[in-house]
């Protein structure tokens, strides 16, 4: 594991804040009849225009900014011109690039009028996100995070994806320690403070199971039933889990008041 310096974790914050930005400023643009090309086009030039680099575009040769994922698309869904339709979710995955230090988070969107069986998945995945970084405490262990996100999601009926995790943050988009999103109390790496993770549940309505499609990118859910995606940064400091990344820009776009983020 890689462990932060206070000057480090603030340098990633900053990060982590442009992304939280770029979030909130493409929520008034995703409505029905718009598409993730579109976005994808709004996003890379926000970031830019603040003077940071989108982490994803060329990373392992990804040609997009955002990562754009509908529906039954759990997560990687590759900008396009399809149109989005009223009822369709819609996970956006971003990152930025500022002095060499990386952030990145998601969010999982509503397109107009969302029927209340997925609401209900949308509440429960982002639920099981904070109970998750709830966790993230000197003394704990990667399998305790995984374990409560496992725990609350299976409890309402839904899946957790096995195949992709959380991870470690920093210089690297992707470092040390891998964070599943299932496991066992007590079992994995013991959490230490300046720790710096990416917490990200990937839950399915339906099964677990999971299919690469043949674009190379996107991976959808098997069965063709919804996912949805949320995602944090977040560091240990003085024992206890501290939001790099926050909500409040789409919420404000949505008119929505939340006291989930007080905590952390």
């Amino acid at each position: 594991m890689d462990i932060k310096t206070i000057e480090e974790i603030k340098m990633i914050k900053s990060s982590s804040i442009l992304v939280s930005k770029t979030l909130g400023m493409l929520t008034n643009e995703i409505k029905p009849g718009i598409n993730t090309l579109y976005l994808d086009s709004l996003a890379e030039e926000f970031i830019r225009d603040n003077g940071a680099i989108p982490a994803f575009l060329g990373l392992y040769n990804y040609p997009y900014t955002i990562c754009a994922s509908t529906n039954e698309q759990v997560i990687h869904g590759i900008p396009n011109k399809k149109p989005l339709c009223d009822g369709d979710i819609l996970s956006i995955d971003c990152g930025v690039k500022i002095n060499n230090y990386y952030g990145e988070h998601a969010y999982t969107f509503e397109v107009g009028n969302v029927n209340e069986n997925i609401k209900k998945l949308l509440k429960i995945t982002k639920k099981s996100l904070y109970l998750g970084i709830s966790e993230c405490k000197l003394g704990n262990y990667i399998g305790d995070i995984g374990y409560a996100i496992q725990n609350y999601v299976e409890k309402h009926g839904y899946s957790i994806v096995r195949e992709f995790v959380g991870h470690g943050l920093g210089k690297k988009i992707h470092e040390k320690p891998n964070v599943p999103n299932y496991g066992l109390k007590t079992i994995g790496l013991k959490l230490l403070n300046g720790l710096v993770l990416a917490i990200e549940p990937m839950v399915n309505k339906g099964k677990k199971k999971i299919k690469f499609n043949n674009d190379g990118w996107t991976i959808s859910t098997k069965d063709k039933k919804k996912s949805a995606h949320y995602e944090h940064n977040i560091a240990i400091i003085n024992g206890n889990p501290y939001l790099l990344s926050t909500y409040k820009y789409i919420y404000k776009s949505l008119g929505i008041s939340s006291k989930e983020e007080y905590l952390f």
